[in-house]
């Protein structure tokens, strides 16, 4: 029954299967893995426990007949005085006449709505109301889910209850064992419990498994992606330690010792032909960037080519300009390949890169294009991996013979929840900051603030400097009280800025137009910058030491803290300031930002105060979303389901035994394509 649709369900008729369908639902199966986003209390309570401002249930029985009234803008207005047998209430809607048409005064009704007092006593705006004896949607925990336009609540209470006699279908996957070793209820209890508890302790056992099961099986296929890649071999680099020393014995600084770290790392995966699949994260300016050119020099002195793919092709140039520079004591050759380069330039390139000319190979999307071939491609490096999805970072491996991957991310993630969700990679972190660098001074401020702001902004302007402006949407209609790029541009131009260049860029522009316009930042031609968040990656502009950030309420601390990295990246003081129109809850995110500067703790609250969401890209590894487990707030359950891991694999790595069968089916099926046993 579970793989039948669920057209038939008792009033799911044509339009009805489409809104459902919308939601991703086409069988019982899938109705029944629908899972509720949170309760609402609607147990019933006596009068006399609900106050003002309150969202209650009730019982009552009416006391005198419903009255209707009539209001100016033709409203209808019911009214009705009733009891629950101590205390009385005046119940209130508007419209809805067929309420009062089917009303039965000889019953008892259970209500639900918002509680208020007046000179008066107690009244109750409705929101729903129902017979006791037939309630569905009241005197319990109700499940509350995700919409779609259209679709009733109460539809969808209705036909989950229809479905619930069938979760004894649902195959068990998890061993008995390992649900007597961490406490789990059955699958079939938990799926009933989590759209019907009967207590809050069978709500938590329910939660609790299937929370479990998701981060189960994260693990589990994130482990098996490990092993698939341990199978693999990668090219042998040979003398990467001397490679290494003699490089950074160029440098006009000393490395940190997190750099030196992370160094290491990709010298002991690549010198035993083992195939490196590395994750490098850490702080805006903690330099990544210096790494993967030592592993680029790795590869190259090894006569193999390494390749470096950015997310822009104004990012990508910043790179090879770099490359090129710390590369050439060393006879290395490096060449840039983009869109934008001329068609007799381009082939002339993709010729060179082909014969094995060229060693080192920079550039955007551009290096997977079909006609893009690699003579001995061992090493391929990304960076600001998230992104590209993981067909893209593929398709570039693809290019070479099983290449050593190494990808990189400015976005700080605590480094337990790093494991989980980077488990197909190893993850060496960056966690100090070169010396000497300035930390960017930080505030949180008012529109009491504008004008001294302003001048600030020309001050820096006047001695030399640029400045960032960041606005959270480009037009102005798409949300009227926040500033968008392009008016507050035009006004700024016209008004506070009137002798200076300011210019806009945003997501919207075509990639050339960004491109150019950030060129033109950088070389100094443009003295504010009025961008949304696509200036958050990457791009290194020394001369840039004000970030203004308007509505910074809008924003995750981590986004944030991705754009304050922006400025600082000079010699000069510099400076991020945040337009902050929030209430409390946003000014306290926002004294997070002014207290540290401090990636790896912003990242965690940032985790904290807004949950998981995309932060982490499940989504890459061809899984669906967490529904029911949180990053953040179940770390304990995250180590008892990668225990639970641990303990499968250990006695049956392929899950080929066939007590294993349903979750080696359900691995498979979640990461489609990305894994095989």
């Amino acid at each position: 029954m579970i793989e039948k649709s669920i057209e038939t369900l008792k009033g799911i008729g044509e339009k009805n299967l489409k809104l459902f369908q919308h939601l991703g639902i086409s069988t019982v199966g899938d109705m029944l893995k629908f899972y509720p986003r949170f309760y609402s209390d609607r147990t019933v309570k006596p009068i006399k426990d609900l106050n003002g401002g309150q969202i209650g249930c009730i019982r009552i029985t009416a006391l005198a007949p419903i009255k209707t009234m009539r209001t100016r803008s033709k409203m209808t207005v019911h009214k009705l005085y009733a009891t629950d047998g101590n205390d009385t209430i005046t119940i209130t809607w508007f419209n809805q006449d067929w309420l009062k048409t089917n009303f039965d005064y000889n019953c008892q009704y259970n209500v639900y709505g918002d509680v208020s007092v007046s000179l008066y006593g107690k009244e109750m705006a409705l929101r729903v109301m129902e017979r006791s004896d037939r309630a569905t949607t009241t005197d319990a925990n109700v499940p509350v889910y995700p919409l779609t336009k259209n679709l009733s609540h109460n539809m969808v209470v209705k036909t989950i209850k229809q479905c619930i006699p069938y979760v004894s279908e649902i195959p068990e996957n998890l061993p008995s064992s390992i649900r007597e070793k961490y406490g789990l209820c059955g699958i079939g209890y938990a799926i009933a419990n989590i759209h019907f508890p009967k207590n809050q302790q069978s709500a938590f056992f329910a939660r609790n498994r299937l929370a479990f099961d998701e981060l189960f099986y994260l693990q589990l296929g994130l482990r098996l992606l490990n092993k698939t890649k341990d199978r693999l071999k990668g090219t042998v680099f040979n003398n990467s330690t001397e490679i290494a020393t003699k490089f950074i014995q160029t440098l006009p600084y000393k490395l940190t010792n997190a750099q030196l770290n992370a160094v290491s790392d990709i010298i002991n995966d690549t010198k035993n032909g083992k195939l490196m699949n590395r994750l490098v994260q850490g702080d805006v300016g903690c330099g990544k960037t210096v790494v993967a050119a030592i592993a680029l020099l790795i590869a190259a002195k090894n006569n193999c080519q390494g390749a470096m793919m950015a997310p822009t092709e104004i990012l990508a140039k910043q790179h090879y300009v770099y490359l090129k520079e710390v590369l050439a004591p060393f006879g290395v050759n490096v060449v840039l390949l983009t869109g934008s380069l001329k068609a007799k330039e381009k082939n002339e390139v993709i010729k060179s890169i082909k014969d094995g000319s060229q060693n080192i190979i920079v550039g955007t999307h551009a290096l997977i294009q079909k006609d893009v071939d690699f003579k001995n491609l061992a090493l391929v490096v990304t960076d600001e991996q998230h992104r590209f999805g993981v067909s893209q970072r593929s398709a570039l491996a693809g290019k070479g013979n099983t290449p050593h991957t190494l990808v990189m991310t400015a976005t700080p993630i605590p480094r337990t929840l790093a494991l989980v969700i980077y488990g197909d990679l190893d993850v060496s972190v960056i966690n100090e900051m070169p010396p000497g660098r300035k930390e960017v001074k930080t505030y949180s401020v008012d529109e009491d603030m504008r004008n001294r702001i302003n001048n600030f902004m020309k001050k820096n302007i006047n001695e030399g400097r640029q400045v960032y402006i960041v606005c959270p949407t480009v037009n102005e209609n798409e949300a009227s009280e926040l500033k968008a790029v392009t008016k507050f541009a035009k006004t700024l131009q016209n008004t506070v800025f009137c002798d200076y260049k300011v210019d806009i860029i945003h997501g919207k522009l075509k990639a050339t137009e960004k491109d150019e316009i950030m060129s033109r930042f950088v070389s100094g031609e443009i003295n504010v910058l009025v961008s949304t968040t696509v200036v958050e990656v990457g791009v290194n502009v020394p001369n840039a030491s004000v970030m203004v950030i308007e509505n910074a309420e809008r924003f995750g601390l981590s986004q944030l803290h991705q754009l304050r990295g922006r400025v600082g990246r000079g010699e000069w003081q510099s400076y991020c300031i945040m337009f902050c129109n929030g209430g409390e809850v946003a000014q306290n995110r926002m004294r997070v930002m002014t207290d540290t500067n401090d990636g790896f703790l912003i990242a965690e609250q940032d985790l904290k105060l807004r949950g998981p969401g995309e932060f982490f890209g499940t989504s890459q590894h061809g899984l669906p979303p967490l529904t029911v487990a949180n990053l953040y707030e179940d770390l304990d359950l995250v180590k008892k389901a990668g225990n639970a891991v641990t303990d499968i694999l250990n006695y049956d790595c392929y899950l080929a035994k066939p007590e294993n069968k349903t979750i080696r089916e359900d691995v498979l099926k979640m990461y489609r394509n990305n894994l095989t046993l």
